[in-house]
Formats: structure tokens, C-alpha cells, sequence
């Protein structure tokens, strides 16, 4: 009987990896695909950013979510902006947005695209 080959990442290990990498980078962040890729509909992204950075202004890259998995972020659209600590889960609006890192953070970003 042959077995699915399970792939295993800490994301303990990842996120202090991260972070340590966005910290002496001049850009301030890190980031690193841990599922899917190209040829998947479902990818998910481990996006660490040191404190004060941030991801500007995009369009949205379609059905998404957002779970910060350490410190504390600000997503902002247009015409509103939501402060997410460690745990918090959130959808990410449809529309161009913003993150910023309010302290070294590292967020889970999961987007589906039709592969």
C-alpha cells in the first residue's frame, strides 16, 4: 500500500527563521511558500515583516486569508483598516490593500487561484 507523501513544516521553526531573515533584510521582510506553488489551486505563504514595514497598497490576489501567526498587523483598504494580533483570522476584502507591521510579525497568507 503506497502512502500520500506528507509534507511536515514547523511553523514555530519557520516563524523565527523569518523573522530573523526580514530583520537584516533591507526590504524587511521574509517570505517563503510552504503548500502549492504554480501548478496548485491552493497556495499558502509564510510572510514575516519586521516592525515599521510593510506590503503596500496591491490588488487583491483573489479568494484569500489572512492568519497571523506572531505579533501584530494592520490590514488596510481604502476606506477601512483592521489591527490583528497572534491568532487573529481574517478574509481579505476583495479589493486593493495594504499590510503593515506594527511589531515583527509573521502572517499565513492562504490564496486560492485556479490552477
Amino acid at each position: 500500500m503506497n502512502a500520500a507523501r506528507m509534507e511536515h513544516v514547523s511553523l514555530i521553526h519557520a516563524c523565527d527563521e523569518h523573522l530573523t531573515k526580514a530583520r537584516q533584510s533591507s526590504s524587511g521582510r521574509s517570505a517563503q511558500t510552504v503548500h502549492g506553488g504554480h501548478d496548485h489551486s491552493l497556495r499558502q505563504t509564510i510572510l514575516a515583516l519586521a516592525a515599521g514595514r510593510e506590503l503596500a497598497e496591491h490588488d487583491s490576489p483573489g479568494e484569500a486569508t489572512l492568519h497571523v501567526l506572531v505579533g501584530h498587523v494592520r490590514l488596510r483598504t481604502d476606506g477601512d483598516s483592521w489591527d490583528l494580533e497572534a491568532g487573529d483570522y481574517v478574509t481579505i476584502p476583495p479589493e486593493r490593500h495594504a499590510l503593515a507591521a506594527e511589531s515583527d510579525s509573521v502572517v499565513m497568507l492562504t490564496v486560492a487561484t485556479s490552477a
